[in-house]
């Protein structure tokens, strides 16, 4: 098969696309896998989704972008500036996190205790988007924290994380927990942090309703590595699903499998041909040219991804060759 991906290491060039946040051969040694180096660059103002399967890294990346994981090697800048130690107290100040399972220091406190308490810590705390989130979300500001369920206790997280206004905001499957109602609300609020604020936001998740209704660009993390980074909307028309056939001339079909951008080549026992392909259009010219009947369709986001898996393993593949 001949893969086409293009590069590993992914950064932002152009001019207009001003960096977030910047790893450079960031490397994290875990006691089951390595996480990088990792060469990466996350574009001020938009929102990233990093998607993956479980176990590739995210969440150590994640806690690295924290500075509650330190790397072993490496470059981290946040917003233009770069630490060896602790993150300085004005740039912890200017990010916010909401992990996957909510673990509340503030169980004793009301909701409205807990965010006056951390109003005190951020100095763009805005009270107001703290309430009207509270409220938006149907979370009880009088109820203690520990007597709330599991999703309240996430929204809660959620809306204090966006009340401290943060520049840069971190989320590890937010929506875990959450019913479809909440979820909705959630992806309305951040909607409107966008609209309103100067925000980047990077997104972890495995839910591709997440990606399609948020994401500006989509990084993909394999086995501890970024595989790239691609423009959602650039995204959906990368690979597709081309249905040849049926077709008995097997010289021909040996001519179209070795066409360029061929990701897998699966024949049926009616003779067609299943195929997802990079270079749609020049297939699909060649075999009508050969009389051959195609189809040519979109993918869903999960064959997306793993057509974009696969493409990196063939390149990961011909680079070791």
């Amino acid at each position: 098969m001949n893969g086409t991906f293009t590069e590993a290491t992914v950064s932002m060039t152009s001019p207009e696309l001003e960096p977030a946040i910047t790893l450079e051969q960031v490397c994290k040694k875990r006691r089951e896998h390595t996480v990088g180096p990792i060469n990466w660059s996350i574009p001020r103002g938009y929102v990233t989704a990093l998607v993956g399967e479980n176990g590739t890294g995210k969440s150590t990346l994640i806690h690295m972008l924290l500075r509650t994981l330190y790397p072993d090697s490496g470059r981290i800048t946040w917003l233009g500036e770069s630490c060896e130690g602790e993150l300085p107290i004005h740039i912890r100040q200017q990010i916010a996190y909401v992990a996957e399972l909510p673990m509340l220091e503030e169980n004793r406190s009301t909701a409205k205790q807990a965010g006056a308490f951390r109003s005190q810590w951020y100095p763009n705390w805005n009270q107001g988007r703290f309430e009207q989130l509270l409220e938006q979300l149907k979370v009880p500001d009088d109820v203690r924290l520990a007597k709330l369920s599991k999703g309240q206790q996430q929204k809660f997280v959620f809306a204090a994380a966006l009340a401290t206004s943060p520049k840069l905001l971190l989320l590890d499957e937010p929506s875990s927990g959450l019913d479809p109602f909440a979820w909705k609300d959630m992806l309305a609020a951040l909607h409107g942090e966008m609209e309103n604020g100067d925000v980047t936001i990077l997104i972890t998740t495995h839910r591709m309703e997440e990606v399609k209704r948020l994401a500006d660009y989509v990084a993909l993390m394999y086995e501890g590595q970024i595989c790239g980074m691609k423009e959602k909307d650039e995204l959906y028309q990368q690979w597709k699903e081309v249905w040849l056939g049926p077709v008995d001339d097997q010289f021909v079909l040996d001519d179209l499998q070795e066409l360029p951008g061929i990701l897998d080549w699966e024949r049926k026992p009616d003779g067609s041909v299943r195929v997802h392909t990079s270079q749609a259009a020049a297939l699909q010219q060649i075999a009508e040219e050969n009389d051959i009947p195609v189809q040519v369709n979109g993918l869903e986001w999960e064959e997306l991804l793993s057509c974009w898996v696969n493409d990196y393993r063939i390149h990961l593949g011909e680079a070791k060759a």
